[in-house]
């Protein structure tokens, strides 16, 4: 999917698309690295958009684990399964995770990176998918998210980065130093419930 088709996706989806270019490969590996793919049984993607981080992690998983990835775009979930063609890719919103990852035998998953552009969702929505993350994970399991490094400076981003997330997750969240490499540069959010 080129850059201009991923840019008409952000202006025709606007309140679910919030980049307007596919993240980079080298945060596609950072984040993919502080999640520790290789200890994860269950692993769930949200928001895969063009398929990135779907792409680097399918290779970084064991063979074994159980890998699913849930995007509400209809233009992302075929972008993902041409490029990712083994990849369980289901065309929902995050908020139903536990249901899929019912579906599939599983009562909660290990890791989730999230792709969602969460300065972008209203306030109810913001709570209804965090409450949906924390529900899909097991104890001790991580959520992994990124920001552009403004994101937290704008009223919904202070909202649910210095507010929401770590609410949620008693504090145990961490941030990564900026990842340059991305257009705009960002920090990887690590959550442990």
């Amino acid at each position: 999917m080129s850059f201009f088709t991923f840019l008409k996706e952000m202006v025709r989806a606007n309140k679910t698309t919030g980049a307007i270019a596919p993240s980079s490969k080298a945060l596609a590996e950072a984040i993919t690295d502080l999640a520790n793919l290789k200890d994860a049984n269950v692993i769930v993607e949200f928001g895969p958009g063009t398929g990135v981080f779907t792409e680097v992690i399918e290779r970084k998983k064991k063979p074994t684990s159980f890998f699913m990835a849930i995007e509400v775009n209809p233009s992302f979930v075929e972008a993902t399964k041409k490029r990712c063609p083994d990849v369980y890719v289901v065309h929902d919103s995050a908020e139903n995770t536990l249901k899929y990852l019912k579906e599939a035998g599983y009562d909660y998953c290990d890791i989730i990176i999230s792709g969602l552009p969460w300065t972008r969702f209203e306030d109810n929505l913001q709570d209804r998918l965090l409450n949906a993350t924390f529900e899909s994970l097991r104890e001790g399991g991580k959520f992994l998210t990124f920001a552009y490094c403004f994101s937290p400076l704008v009223p919904s981003g202070k909202r649910f980065f210095k507010g929401k997330l770590p609410k949620k997750f008693n504090n145990k969240c961490s941030r990564s130093p900026v990842i340059l490499k991305n257009f705009p540069p960002c920090h990887v959010y690590i959550c442990e419930k």
